[in-house]
């Protein structure tokens, strides 16, 4: 659990418990996992040269990074509820439509990454990520999705960021988030509700 969970669970405040972390006082073992503060002992049931669990968060644009905490959060929570031994955390802040992720890429060409766990599938690959996950079983290697379930909204953004990059070669980056967002507005428009 991270410890503004345990703060929460145990009825003190987010700040008395981070100060009570920063000063050493906690009546709880902690730990760092990347960003995050984590209540409790470590998880160390993985086998010695098992490779490493990476947990990897994403999201596509820097007004979402308040999310890039919290998907973090629920990943680690859930990963390490499943026995896995996090070994570190990755966090991107990069579309999944564009070849671009260097972090994403880091992950994929280093074979000491055995398993790869995010939060949903398109965090990981917007299309083709059954290609990857293919590619991934063939070394040995594994992704695990915490959610696999697909969100209505998600669509959405992806049909916005698809028509933004196509708006963007036709018309150049500077008009083409305006519009993608009239062209999503008027296919709204248009939709029986």
């Amino acid at each position: 659990m991270n410890l503004k969970g345990w703060a929460a669970a145990t009825g003190i405040s987010y700040a008395t418990a981070r100060r009570r972390y920063e000063a050493g006082t906690l009546p709880v073992p902690t730990y760092r996992l990347g960003r995050l503060i984590m209540v409790g002992e470590p998880v160390t049931g993985a086998k010695a040269g098992a490779g490493q669990v990476v947990v990897y968060a994403g999201v596509c644009s820097s007004d979402q990074k308040a999310d890039l905490d919290r998907q973090v959060a629920r990943v680690t929570v859930w990963a390490t509820s499943q026995r896995h031994s996090v070994s570190r955390v990755v966090t991107e802040v990069s579309s999944a439509l564009d070849g671009h992720r260097k972090e994403f890429l880091a992950l994929l060409r280093d074979p000491a990454v055995t398993t790869i766990v995010v939060e949903h599938r398109d965090r990981f690959a917007r299309f083709g990520a059954e290609y990857v996950e293919a590619a991934l079983a063939a070394q040995g290697r594994r992704l695990l999705v915490v959610d696999p379930a697909e969100v209505d909204d998600d669509l959405v953004r992806d049909v916005t960021e698809i028509l933004t990059a196509l708006c963007a070669r036709l018309y150049g980056a500077r008009a083409a988030a305006d519009r993608a967002r009239r062209a999503v507005e008027a296919a709204m428009q248009d939709s029986p509700a």
